[in-house]
């Protein structure tokens, strides 16, 4: 289990550094613009985030 997990995090960086690495103005400017929302909003953006990540996780996890 622990190597599952290693090359989940390792896939969640890839996809987090695709942003700044292939257009970093316009993920800069949406870093930017994501600062000067409320607090309950990106709250709400990390709440979907993490079910739909857990969603996800439940459906590919391998039944044994």
């Amino acid at each position: 289990m622990g190597s599952e997990l290693w090359l989940a995090m390792g896939l969640v960086l890839v996809v987090e550094g695709l942003g700044p690495m292939l257009v970093p103005k316009k993920w800069r400017k949406m870093v930017s613009e994501m600062s000067l929302l409320p607090d309950a909003t990106l709250r709400r953006i990390g709440g979907c985030l993490v079910v739909a990540g857990a969603v996800i996780a439940y459906m590919m996890w391998p039944s044994k």
